[in-house]
C-alpha cells in the first residue's frame, strides 16, 4: 500500500500548531472532514475513539513520531491525515520525547488486513531517519505531497 493511497493530500497540516495530544488528535480528524474524508456526524465519536486508543498505550513510538489510530464501524474507505509539529507534543512517546510527526488513521473494523498494511505502509516510512528528518521540513502541503510521493517511488520494488 503507498501513502499517497491512505492520506487524504486535503488533510496535510505541514504547520500544526496544537500543543498536546489531544488538541493535535481533533486537528486531524477536523482536517479528515474538511476535506469531506469522514462524516462531521462522527467527529466526536472518533475523536474519543482515538483518544481512548492513546490511554491503553501511547502510538508516541519515539524518534518524533506518533502513528493515533482506530478501526470505526462507520467508516467504509480507509483515511489518513498528516500533522507536522515544529515545536513538537507530548504524546507519551516510549522514548519520553516531544512528537513531531503525527499519522491520524480512521480504518474501517470490518477490514482489519487493510488497517495493517496501511500501519506497515506508514511504519516503514517513518522508521527511516531521513524521511522523518525532510517531513521535519516540508513546511507547505506541497512539499509533504513531494515526500511522499517519493517514498512512494522508493517502494515500488517492495510490493
Amino acid at each position: 500500500m503507498k501513502l499517497l493511497e491512505l492520506i487524504v493530500t486535503n488533510a496535510i497540516e505541514p504547520n500544526l500548531e496544537a500543543t498536546t495530544r489531544d488538541e493535535a488528535i481533533a486537528v486531524l480528524v477536523d482536517q479528515l472532514i474538511t476535506a469531506k474524508a469522514v462524516s462531521a456526524d462522527f467527529r466526536d465519536d472518533f475523536i474519543k475513539a482515538i483518544i481512548k486508543r492513546e490511554k491503553r498505550g501511547s502510538t508516541g513510538f519515539g524518534h518524533g513520531v506518533a502513528v493515533p489510530h482506530v478501526k470505526h464501524a462507520d467508516i467504509d474507505t480507509l483515511v489518513a491525515a498528516v500533522g507536522v509539529s515544529k515545536d513538537g507534543i507530548d504524546f507519551n512517546a516510549l522514548d519520553g520525547n516531544p512528537v513531531h510527526s503525527i499519522f491520524l488513521i480512521i480504518s474501517p473494523e470490518q477490514k482489519p488486513e487493510e488497517h495493517l498494511e496501511a500501519m506497515e505502509a506508514v511504519f516503514s516510512n517513518l522508521s527511516q531517519d531521513t524521511f522523518r528528518r525532510f517531513l521535519l521540513q516540508a513546511d507547505t502541503v506541497e512539499a509533504v505531497i513531494t515526500l511522499l510521493e517519493e517514498a512512494d517511488a522508493s517502494t515500488l520494488g517492495n510490493n
